[in-house]
């Protein structure tokens, strides 16, 4: 199954907003450290976010880690970039894939463009910047899950 990783993160609403899109898909979530907020189920919980307990994730020290990990279960991670040189609608998704966001404030460093197995971003109007990160991911995620299927797993 498609996962999704956030590098990062620095803001809690997005991040909230994407648990809850994979606790309902079954989708399995990376936080890739150090987050730009405290994070914890508790506070989760009193936020209104019961979903935490209906989705798995793990949180990574580092990249490094995260990067390890990823060997480790052979899985491919797909970056979505302003940057990346494949438009999503050309994009062929596997089930081993991890989407992997960047940090709202500041995307990812060359160093995690460079150990991202595939680069892809969404097609936009070319005096747009960028869309905002929860929804890139849920675009993301959407297209992977028609691609391979998976919402007929549901």
């Amino acid at each position: 199954m498609i996962e999704l990783a956030l590098y990062q993160p620095d803001i809690p609403q997005n991040t909230g907003t994407l648990l809850r899109l994979c606790a309902c898909w079954g989708i399995k979530m990376h936080l890739i450290e150090p987050l730009g907020f405290i994070f914890n189920e508790h506070k989760m919980r009193r936020a209104g976010m019961d979903y935490i307990d209906h989705v798995e994730y793990i949180r990574h020290a580092s990249f490094k880690a995260f990067k390890e990990d990823t060997v480790s279960h052979k899985k491919r991670i797909v970056l979505s970039s302003t940057k990346g040189a494949t438009f999503l609608q050309k994009f062929e998704f596997s089930e081993n894939d991890i989407i992997l966001m960047g940090r709202e404030s500041a995307g990812v460093p060359d160093e995690v463009h460079k150990q991202s197995e595939a680069r892809i971003r969404i097609p936009m109007k070319k005096e747009m910047r960028s869309l905002n990160m929860a929804v890139s991911a849920s675009i993301m995620v959407s297209a992977a899950m028609f691609q391979i299927k998976a919402f007929d797993r549901l």
